[in-house]
Order: structure tokens, then C-alpha cells, then sequence
């Protein structure tokens, strides 16, 4: 974290904008200030996007004047059921886009026990500042000319920055009762900055846990993407189950938690596995959604747990359950219901075969199946299983991925040399129907299941000729004759 005095605080912000923003505050005789995200960013040297704004007095009316000296480039939005308004303009920085900056009067607010929308009325900056989440947004900076760039820290959210901690401004109990949803970003917070969550904040966490319920799934799931997007996402995902948020809202994941032992053998903790798998696969891609196939990966597991005398603990086809398990999961959690689920799906049900064939000898046939069933998302799945080699077995691991290693050359060159990646059954079913004068059949399939095979094994070649050659040697071995004559 920086250390900035006010003289620094100045240069950095040194965009116009705050400059225009505090002389139409003096014009109109209100305190103005700098608040929140932007603020804490600032000391944290993060990006930031979000420009609020805390007007001792009307932020309606500071944002209509500023408007007024801005002009036809600026863009005023007033709330005036929200006493807010949002004025957007063209980007300082050069870049394509605008700006948005968004103007607020400062208020206290009360809730009632059933619901966080709250009772608000006109306040002081106090006030504003000690009904905000966490001390680390509680900072303010004033953007009037007497007083450009001072720091107003309330509640010691610098210390709490410097200790690298996550608390509230006032008594944490009202803080999460009030807003629940705050609990969802006290967990959001400590992923993205990596911070530690203050004792009695935890606490807090934990005896409102339940408080939850009456957030709306679109808020949860909003909050939960950010932790899934955050640098170690771990972090967020062990909070919420410290904190008992998880079995509330995910309880499929909460359900991996833990460590049955029978005779003496113990299978692993499948929820600190999933997690490593998360971080392994958020080390080498910011894809929402194939961070959320390492997060589901093994979702199926708790389902198919069994315990055989001979081999121990087994996991069987714990891959096609969790597959299935994929898009109710989606459903629930508001996720959508598209294209970005189908591809989870896949890479959930497909995500032990390459460990199977790396596993074995790496032939062409085993790579041509994994090729096709992948199609396009083929080096996201490998992306995820080479992330999911978590063994603490130095030796295991090297083979695993040396293993891989093979697997991705295979790959290349049948995807240089065949096009696998984009492949069809040059038989259709059409064809079969046409040929052999049958309606839908089983022994359709069985047809076109041995053409694929026989290409995947490279006993005949991938062309139309060859397909349709064997494709009718196969049918009169099922007694089926063609309607005419072939050459």
C-alpha cells in the first residue's frame, strides 16, 4: 500500500474532472467529497472505475450544475427516488468510452428486520461515512478548493489497510443484519485484496449467516462470480464455509467438505482439492466460466462415494453424475442457461479422460475420441486437467504431466493432419435410412457407431468412400441389404 500525504493525493487526482467537480461545489456553497472504491483503490494502487461522489447538501443539484459547465458532451441521469444522479462523459485518459461519475447526498439510513431496502434521511458526512460496509470504504476526500485532496478517515480504515484486515465502521452484528449481502462482499473483499477478516467481523459472519435468505439470488450470484474472478479465489470460497455461508447458498460445494476414514483409509478432502484445482486453473486463465467448470469438476463425488472392501474409497463415474448435477446447479444459482452451460457440462463430464488416457499408453484412437467429444473447448479441457494433477506425490505428479505432455503432441498432429477438431461422421443417418429402405432404427446407430470407430482406429481412412465401403460390409453382417446393387 502507498503511502500518500495530501500533496500526493493531489497529483493523483489530477484528472480535471475532480477539480470541476469541487468548484461547482464552492459555487453552490456545499461540501463535496470523494468516497469509497475509488479512495481505497487509490492507496491500494488498484484500478478503479467507480467515481462517487458525497454531497453535504443536495448531489442532485451539485450534478445539474456541473452539467450546466460541461455542456452538451456530459450526460446527466437523476434518481430522484434515490435522491442520486449519475453525469457521464467523454474519458480524460484518451481512451473510447466515458466516464461516469455518481452524486449523492449525504444521509443515515434505518432498516427494518425483514428487509435491507432502508429508511433514509438527510445526514452529515459521518453519518454517510459510518453507515458504509467496511472502514477500508469509509474514506473520503474532500474536492472543495480550500481543501482539495485531505483525507477524512473516521474509523482507521488506513490501519486496517496497512494490517491488510476487513472490518466494519460500527458494531458488525448491525452491519450484517442491516444488509446481508454485506457478508457476501466482507468474503468478496478478503478474495480480491487478499486480506485477513477481522476476529470479531468473523464472528459476526457466522451468528448472521442465516440473514442470507432474504438476499435475492441475482445479488449472491453477482458477488459469487467476483470471488470465482478473484486473483486466489480459494480465499473466498474457505470464508464463506468458516463463515457457514456456503451450505446456504451452494450447498452442493459444501457437501465436498470433509474426511471419511474406514479401516484405516481415508479418501482426500475433496472441497480443498476442488479449491486447488480452482487456483491452479485462475494462475492461467480469467474465463468465468472455466473457472467454474474447476469449481464443479467434481461435483458429483459426494453422490457417488462407495466404499469397496477391495479397492477403498471409489468415486465411480462421479464425472457423468456431475455432469447432470451442472445444469440445476446453473438454475439455482441464476448462472445462464446458454451456450456457457453446455460448455461447463462438457468439460465437467470430460474431465477425466485425458488423466485416463495419460494414465495408459497414449494411443492415436483414445486421442481422435477425446478430440471430437472436445471439439473447440479441447485445450480448455486440458487446460483443467493438468490443473487437476494436485498430488502431493512428487513422482505421480511428473508422470501425470509428462503424460500430458504426450497427450497435447498427439493432439497436434491429428488435428494438423486429420481436422478432428471439426469432425463429422461422413455416414448420416439419412444415408443408412436411404441405402437400406429402414425407417429410425437401433441398428442406425450401431452403424454409424462402427464407421466412427473404425476411423478413430484408423482401420479404414476418414474419407466418404472408404466409410460407405465399410459401412455396408458391417450392415450385411447385421443381416441388412441394400435396395440396389453397389459397385
Amino acid at each position: 500500500m502507498r503511502d500518500i500525504g495530501r500533496e500526493q493525493m493531489r497529483e493523483l487526482l489530477s484528472a480535471p474532472v475532480f477539480r470541476q467537480i469541487g468548484g461547482a461545489a464552492d459555487e453552490l456553497g456545499v461540501e463535496c467529497f470523494l468516497v469509497g472504491g475509488y479512495v481505497r483503490d487509490l492507496f491500494l494502487e488498484r484500478p478503479s472505475k467507480d467515481i462517487d461522489c458525497v454531497v453535504v447538501g443536495s448531489g442532485i443539484a451539485l450534478a445539474q450544475a456541473l452539467k450546466a459547465k460541461m455542456g452538451r458532451k456530459a450526460h446527466l441521469s437523476v434518481f430522484r427516488n434515490f435522491g442520486t444522479a449519475q453525469l457521464t462523459f467523454p474519458s480524460s485518459a484518451g481512451e473510447n468510452g466515458r466516464q461516469a461519475v455518481e452524486f449523492v447526498g449525504a444521509r443515515r439510513e434505518s432498516y427494518s428486520r425483514d428487509s435491507r431496502k432502508p429508511i433514509v434521511e438527510d445526514g452529515t458526512l459521518e453519518d454517510d461515512l459510518s453507515r458504509r460496509d467496511f472502514t477500508i470504504n469509509a474514506l473520503a476526500v474532500c474536492l472543495n478548493h480550500d481543501r482539495f485532496g485531505e483525507l477524512v478517515d473516521l474509523f482507521e480504515g488506513l490501519l486496517d489497510m496497512e494490517d491488510g484486515l476487513i472490518a466494519t465502521p460500527l458494531d458488525p452484528d448491525t452491519t450484517f443484519s442491516d444488509d446481508p449481502l454485506r457478508m457476501m462482499r466482507c468474503v468478496r473483499f478478503a478474495s480480491q485484496l487478499r486480506f485477513r477478516i477481522e476476529d470479531e467481523t468473523q464472528e459476526a459472519l457466522v451468528r448472521n449467516a442465516e440473514r442470507i435468505k432474504i438476499i435475492s439470488q441475482e445479488r449472491i450470484i453477482d458477488e459469487l462470480n467476483k470471488i470465482v474472478l478473484s486473483p486466489r479465489p480459494s480465499i473466498g470460497f474457505v470464508e464463506l464455509s468458516r463463515a457457514g455461508l456456503l451450505p446456504l447458498i451452494f450447498p452442493e460445494l459444501a457437501a465436498l467438505e470433509g474426511v471419511e476414514v474406514r479401516n484405516g483409509r481415508a479418501h482426500k478432502d475433496n472441497f480443498y482439492h476442488t479449491l486447488e484445482v480452482l487456483d491452479n486453473v485462475a494462475q492461467r486463465s480469467d474465463d468465468l466460466y472455466l473457472r467454474w467448470a474447476a469449481l464443479l469438476h467434481d461435483i458429483g463425488k459426494p453422490r457417488s462415494k462407495r466404499w469397496e472392501p477391495q479397492a477403498g474409497w471409489t468415486f465411480k463415474n462421479h464425472n457423468y453424475i456431475g455432469q447432470k448435477m451442472v445444469a440445476p446447479i446453473f438454475r439455482r444459482l441464476k448462472l445462464p442457461l446458454d451456450e456457457r452451460l453446455h460448455y461447463v457440462e462438457k468439460l465437467v463430464g470430460l474431465h477425466m479422460r485425458p488423466i485416463a488416457i495419460a494414465d495408459e499408453e497414449v494411443t492415436d484412437s483414445a486421442v481422435r475420441r477425446l478430440l471430437f467429444e472436445a471439439g473447440e473447448d479441447i485445450d480448455d479441457l486440458m487446460m483443467l486437467c493438468e490443473a487437476d494433477i494436485t498430488s502431493k506425490n512428487a513422482e505421480r505428479k511428473h508422470r501425470f504431466l509428462e503424460n500430458f505432455r504426450l497427450v497435447r503432441e498427439k493432439l497436434a498432429d491429428l488435428q494438423a493432419r486429420d481436422n478432428y477438431r471439426t469432425w463429422t461422421n461422413p455416414i448420416t443417418g439419412e444415408e443408412i435410412m436411404q441405402t437400406f429402405g429402414i425407417g429410425p432404427c437401433r441398428q442406425i446407430g450401431d452403424l454409424k457407431q462402427a464407421v466412427k470407430d473404425a476411423i478413430w482406429e484408423s482401420r479404414i481412412p476418414n474419407t466418404h468412400e472408404a466409410a460407405r465401403a465399410y459401412m455396408l460390409e458391417k450392415a450385411g453382417e447385421m443381416g441388412l441389404e441394400p435396395l440396389t446393387p453397389t459397385d
